[in-house]
């Protein structure tokens, strides 16, 4: 059986729903279930870039995928033509690949805008499409009333520089309620980045005007936006000069007092470790800490950058062990650390994270997004492209910013990155506490078994008591829960979805 949506599955009589556990683990470390998985044990998905061919003969059928563009190829043969150009060469001939990018993705005969969150990549996409249209671009971004989330009047300043027809709303808790009961059966597995809630609303306040969406994603993981991107190879080079064993005795010394210990010490300088710690609390900043000495490889670093429930954690699931590893970078020659954090984070967080997530989002309001930095010309120049040109003096996307700067004045981008993320931290010990507790009541949890109970009770109450910043690890438990009570709906027959087709071709293809 193949189809488009996961739930489509359970129509069929024979669909076996077991719930894959290493999949669980891997989700619950990354917050998605990795490209080729699925939650369910007896289903894959097919990889990005890929067609699957089916061959039957007379007795049973033959799957074989075929990759017809892969990022493997692009950035060695990228890596092996880096260009010799000067800086201002290389910015014209990206722009200009961008504008083509830009302008066939304007074709369009429905109504078209674009995403802005007057970021670098956002403004540069509406940029360039309002240098190709005579008429003001309809553009739309999202605010929050929690300062500390809050770029609206950012995308405002944009808008109004680029004389767009722009739009925005601002999210309140209850807006969030609202999109929550959808969340499971939009994204049909566990997927738990919360800017999910606003990336949905930004798309239904898109498509009340338009059709069509153009977004930015891509600029961070082609030309080096995320903050890892600029510390994380430093960091790990001063790591490494202290020998394994020193940092192993000192990780090991770090985890000998327990949890409890490490609360009572911090509790006399309560506010001043928050202002260095970010509100983490101590004894997770001890135990992250100690696992970064014991790393013995960058990868390792990276891994532990991108995870958010460790194996340390002691899950029942368990946690799986590291999905990514060296295996895919082997094919590239990536030696450099930046390069193959770029790399690594195009091919999963990328694929499985940022574009899952806004495919869904728009496609759930029948709303067409459409990603012109990912044109495959963007991302194969950009492999091209010296690192230099992409990172320097500790900030990143030079050449983007280079490019953006001919059309919009650089105080109107130059401030610290934020992303896309909500307040759903706050919002879990107000408006959304109700809806949580019930989700991680202990009886739930012990009695479904997945989870080991302990762990996220203890995790919650933290969380509650402000002791700790653990909303991403209890989102990710959340929207596994409330997914797991979508599946038991269409399990008990109560949906409405589209039947599967069985396979009757001697062969097919499907994207």
């Amino acid at each position: 059986m193949f189809g488009s949506e996961l739930k489509s599955f359970h129509e069929h009589p024979s669909f076996d729903a077991s719930i894959d556990r290493h999949a669980l683990g891997l989700y619950t470390r990354y917050a998605y279930v990795p490209s080729g998985q699925s939650i369910f044990a007896n289903v894959k998905k097919l990889n990005p870039g890929s067609l699957l061919e089916v061959t039957r003969d007379s007795s049973d059928a033959t799957l074989r995928p075929i990759p017809y563009w892969t990022a493997e190829e692009a950035a060695s043969t990228g890596q092996r033509s880096i260009v010799t150009s000067d800086e201002q060469s290389v910015s014209e001939h990206l722009e200009e690949l961008l504008l083509d990018a830009v302008r066939i993705r304007m074709v369009s005969d429905v109504p078209l805008g674009a995403f802005l969150s007057g970021g670098v990549d956002s403004s540069t996409v509406v940029a360039l499409m309002q240098a190709q249209s005579a008429q003001p671009i309809k553009t739309f971004s999202i605010g929050f009333y929690e300062s500390e989330f809050n770029e609206a009047h950012h995308s405002e300043k944009v808008a109004r520089h680029l004389r767009t027809d722009h739009t925005q709303l601002y999210v309140t808790p209850a807006d969030a309620l609202n999109v929550i009961p959808k969340l499971p059966s939009l994204y049909d597995e566990p997927f738990a980045d919360s800017s999910q809630i606003p990336t949905f609303l930004v798309a239904q306040l898109a498509r009340r005007s338009v059709t069509v969406a153009l977004s930015g994603d891509g600029g961070d993981e082609l030309f080096g936006g995320y903050t890892r991107h600029l510390r994380g190879p430093a960091l790990w080079r001063r790591i490494r000069r202290v020998p394994i064993s020193a940092r192993r005795r000192t990780a090991r010394m770090l985890r000998f007092p327990s949890r409890s210990a490490w609360t009572r010490v911090a509790a006399p300088f309560g506010p001043a470790l928050q202002h260095y710690s970010g509100r983490v609390a101590l004894p997770d900043a001890v135990d992250k800490l100690a696992s970064v000495l014991e790393l013995r490889s960058f990868l390792d670093l990276y891994e532990r950058w991108v995870s958010h429930w460790q194996g340390s954690d002691h899950l029942i699931t368990p946690v799986a062990t590291s999905q990514i590893s060296g295996a895919r970078l082997s094919t590239t020659g990536l030696s450099d650390f930046t390069d193959q954090m770029l790399f690594l984070d195009l091919v999963t967080y990328l694929a499985d994270d940022i574009l899952t997530k806004v495919d869904r989002a728009s496609m759930g309001v029948s709303l067409e997004a459409r990603v012109p930095l990912l044109d495959h010309r963007v991302v194969e120049f950009a492999w091209r492209i010296p690192r230099h040109m992409k990172i320097r003096n500790g900030a990143g996307k030079q050449i983007l910013r280079k490019i953006l700067y001919r059309y919009v004045p650089k105080e109107l981008i130059e401030r610290p990155k934020t992303g896309f993320g909500i307040p759903v931290g706050i919002w879990l010990r107000g408006p959304l506490r109700d809806w949580a507790e019930n989700l991680l009541s202990e009886h739930r949890l012990r009695q479904e078994g997945f989870f080991q109970a302990e762990t996220i009770r203890r995790t919650w109450r933290e969380h509650l008591a402000a002791r700790g910043r653990h909303q991403e690890r209890l989102w990710i438990i959340l929207m596994f829960q409330s997914w797991l009570d979508t599946v038991k709906d269409l399990r008990n027959g109560r949906n409405d979805v589209t039947s599967v087709v069985p396979l009757h071709t001697n062969t097919a293809g499907c994207r």
